[in-house]
């Protein structure tokens, strides 16, 4: 009897150059769903204050009723499959707030929400490498960068506009390349940083790219430009407006594909990878830093990290937050009282070995994690003071009263 092993979901993304006729019907179409998605929302908030509650198959009939009224009547121009996915996607959002996975689900707005529109297959053809979506007689100019898996039938198609005025289509296919790769004893422990973007515990320092900062005068420039235009929606403001997006849009691009690079290689020479469970929300709340933690964006590290380490079956440990990683010294396990952000290097007091502060965080990482893996599950790792007081590791400086 042979074991076949599911294929993983993956989405592929390209670019595609509409034209005019495509460019309209997707705007009308992103619109509609906005509309939509906020209309039902607003009949799911209505009915939570009388404690009562709807369902998908509700907010669908609610659909149906919309586009026979004579004020609602163009939502029927558009293909009726992107407005059925987003109201199954405004049941999602209510089944992780009910769960309490997530807040409760907010209203689109016109200018600041993403535009998109997801199809499913009875809303696209997909035919010898041409795709062509319901309500258009002709298949879309995609730019394939990559092929897609031999074979591969779309089993949902996204399209999306960027701020920058982009157009991309993500298509999820079933990706059969997608398999565990040969096991390995390599572990590693990984300290993020903002001087070093990564320093691994074999010693190996992976330098910060600060995206933001080498664009940085070209987007003061353009922000200048725009914030001298007249607010309203003209043209001259829009294209400053989409100016700046494009600059934004660079930045987002070059620091995306630096991380993917990184990521695959870690996954691909480690068995197992041990970070540290960062509260990133509350630590951009420093104003000094904020900046370039946004920058080195260690969530969407983190994020890219623990997909691809399921994809190829390997393991991510996160270490509580509160481990004194850089004030512990991974030789003989003294701690350290304080240790400013100033102190790069520093000497044991107990065996005298002398550290560099990132590195020894790293190694002190690994150590916790593997502990972790031989423990089990819900093991913290964290050491007391001599004062009995929880030791946390100084990520960011803090004022003293």
């Amino acid at each position: 009897m042979s074991v076949t092993t599911a294929c993983v979901k993956r989405a592929f993304k390209y670019r595609f150059f509409p034209t005019d006729a495509q460019a309209a019907e997707l705007s009308r179409t992103f619109g509609c769903v906005r509309k939509v998605y906020n209309l039902a929302l607003a009949a799911r908030t209505e009915a939570w204050a009388r404690q009562e509650r709807v369902n998908y198959n509700q907010t669908s009939a609610m659909l149906t009723v919309w586009k026979k009224t004579e004020e609602l009547a163009y939502l029927a121009e558009v293909s009726s499959v992107p407005l059925q996915q987003c109201l199954r996607h405004l049941q999602a959002a209510f089944t992780n707030f009910f769960g309490k996975r997530a807040k409760y689900p907010r209203f689109k707005s016109r200018k600041k929400s993403r535009k998109s529109a997801e199809y499913t297959t009875s809303g696209f053809r997909f035919r010898k490498g041409e795709l062509t979506l319901a309500k258009m007689s002709e298949p879309l100019d995609i730019v394939w960068s990559r092929p897609l898996p031999a074979g591969a039938q779309p089993s949902t198609v996204t399209v999306s506009q960027d701020s920058a005025g982009r157009w991309f289509v993500s298509l999820l296919c079933d990706d059969p390349s997608v398999k565990p790769l040969p096991a390995t004893d390599k572990a590693v422990g990984i300290d993020v940083g903002l001087n070093r973007l990564l320093t691994l515990s074999t010693g190996e320092k992976i330098a910060n790219p600060r995206h933001e900062r080498r664009d940085r005068a070209r987007l003061a420039k353009a922000q200048r430009a725009l914030a001298k235009k007249a607010k309203g929606d003209g043209a001259n403001r829009a294209k400053a407006r989409r100016k700046v997006a494009k600059i934004h849009a660079r930045i987002a691009d070059r620091r995306r594909d630096t991380l993917h690079k990184l990521t695959t290689r870690l996954v691909r020479e480690n068995q197992t990878l041990v970070i540290e469970d960062l509260t990133v929300r509350n630590m951009v709340k420093n104003h000094t830093l904020a900046r370039a933690i946004s920058d080195a964006s260690w969530r969407e590290f983190r994020s890219l990290l623990e997909y691809k380490a399921a994809w190829y079956g390997r393991e991510v440990i996160a270490v509580d937050r509160f481990f004194p990683s850089s004030r512990l010294c991974s030789h003989c396990g003294a701690l350290r009282e304080r240790m400013p952000l100033s102190v790069r290097t520093w000497t044991c007091d107990g065996c005298g070995t002398v550290h560099d502060r990132d590195v020894n965080a790293a190694k002190n990482l690994l150590a916790a994690g593997l502990a972790v893996t031989v423990c089990g599950a819900g093991v913290r790792p964290q050491r007391r003071t001599p004062g009995g007081q929880s030791a946390m590791k100084q990520k960011t400086p803090r004022r003293e009263p």
